[in-house]
């Protein structure tokens, strides 16, 4: 059947999937779409908006630098916004993580921090390349990126181009022992370089949840056998997972770290990779031959970084915190409903996410029940795009207590009709 627009979409699989919706306005936790709709915007749009859509400090940001420098070459040159932003991190984050490098995306974020730590080891003569993952992770769509990430339906296409990993188990509740000890044993392989890991919760793994005590113990390991820690914190930074950043919660500084998504508040493409001084210092010489070659024609965009310093005064001007901490509190509230719902299994939150398993025949990225619960809950004016028969809600921190019930009141009704 042909299509009536030349847009081919992500993750969209176009023989099967009505016409796009076509959206003209943001404004909070709500889209406003071309046929008078209002959609609530329960998944972020793809986990990236923080404190909701057009926040009005991050678009006269953008209006305000765009009137003056819209971009310009980061090789060679640079601008108060890129400077500024990166002092303003390197104050934000964890002492240890004292270089910016700026990039627009996160999976770039992780195919830089993944560079970094192969070329600070050739740089140091050592022959350490190989990388260590997690089970089910997932790092984004460039080749190494999914390399890192788990091998599945995503990446299926491209094997032949992916780069061998070790992986080592999730750590699910009781079975945290068995992860650490396949780490410890990863980690004495002299080639060992990196472990690269989602803090805390996997998110296109389908939401999994581990806790702090694991990830502290992962990076003593990763420590104690000089393998770079690499924290991919692309949606767990910016309080997804409650805190500013996940790696807080356990006490511990990466190595290398990988900021993107709530960034800019979700307004625009940015990203970070930030890295300890260390692996900085591997990369500088007077010999050109060890320069960090890495680019994109975009990096540190005036722009982007205009609206990221935005984003960084809402969160020293505004309560984003006490929104973060009621936001989490009233997902705990109403989940607690499904918790012993023979409909549903491993009810689960951390933070502001919350997620649950619906209970079918089949289960996965690619269950039947997926498309299906999406066209539901589109009809329901509702943004939940579950991940199989994973439902989760990750929505702006400017959420209302009813706008929340409604959501859980439609999972509630599917649940009842499609099970």
């Amino acid at each position: 059947m042909a299509m009536t627009s030349p847009v081919w979409r992500p993750f969209t699989q176009h023989a099967l999937q009505r016409e796009a919706i076509l959206v003209t306005r943001g404004e909070g936790a709500w889209l406003e779409c071309a046929d008078g709709r209002r959609i609530l915007d329960a998944i972020s749009s793809w986990w990236v908006i923080t404190h909701g859509h057009r926040h009005p400090k991050i678009v006269q940001a953008i209006k305000t630098q765009a009137d003056r420098l819209d971009q310009v070459i980061f090789a060679g040159f640079t601008h108060e916004p890129a400077e500024a932003l990166a002092r303003r991190l390197v104050a934000l984050t964890a002492p240890g993580l004292d270089h910016v490098f700026y990039s627009d995306s996160g999976s770039t974020s992780v195919e830089v921090a993944i560079k970094m730590a192969l070329g600070f080891f050739r740089n140091r003569d050592a022959a350490r390349a190989r990388v260590i993952a997690l089970e089910h992770g997932y790092h984004g769509d460039t080749i190494g990126a999914m390399s890192t990430g788990a091998r599945s339906v995503f990446n299926a296409a491209y094997e032949p181009l992916l780069f061998d990993v070790t992986r080592i188990p999730f750590p699910y509740a009781g079975r945290e022992r068995q992860t650490l000890d396949a780490l410890e044993a990863a980690c004495r392989g002299a080639d060992a370089a990196a472990f690269v890991v989602e803090p805390l919760v996997l998110g296109a793994g389908g939401m999994l949840v581990y806790g702090a005590d694991t990830l502290r113990e992962m990076r003593r390991i990763c420590a104690a056998h000089g393998v770079l820690f690499v924290a991919d914190e692309v949606m767990t930074g910016f309080g997804r997972a409650g805190t500013l950043f996940a790696c807080e919660q356990a006490g511990i500084v990466p190595d290398i770290a990988c900021y993107a998504k709530g960034l800019t508040g979700g307004s625009v493409p940015l990203a970070v990779t930030m890295c300890s001084a260390e692996i900085f210092q591997a990369h500088y010489s007077t010999d050109r031959s060890r320069t960090f070659f890495h680019s994109s024609s975009f990096t540190a965009n005036p722009i982007a970084c205009a609206a990221a310093l935005a984003n960084l005064d809402i969160w020293e001007s505004e309560d984003v915190r006490g929104r973060i901490a009621r936001l989490a509190a009233m997902q705990e509230e109403r989940l607690r409903r499904f918790a012993n719902d023979a409909r549903f299994s491993d009810a689960r939150r951390i933070g502001t996410i919350a997620a649950l398993d619906l209970r079918v025949a089949d289960s996965g990225y690619l269950a039947t029940i997926g498309p299906t619960l999406y066209e539901f809950f589109v009809s329901r004016g509702l943004l939940l795009r579950p991940l199989g028969n994973t439902i989760y809600i990750l929505p702006p921190y400017c959420i209302e207590p009813s706008e929340l019930d409604s959501l859980y009141s439609a999972i509630d009704e599917a649940a009842d009709r499609f099970r």
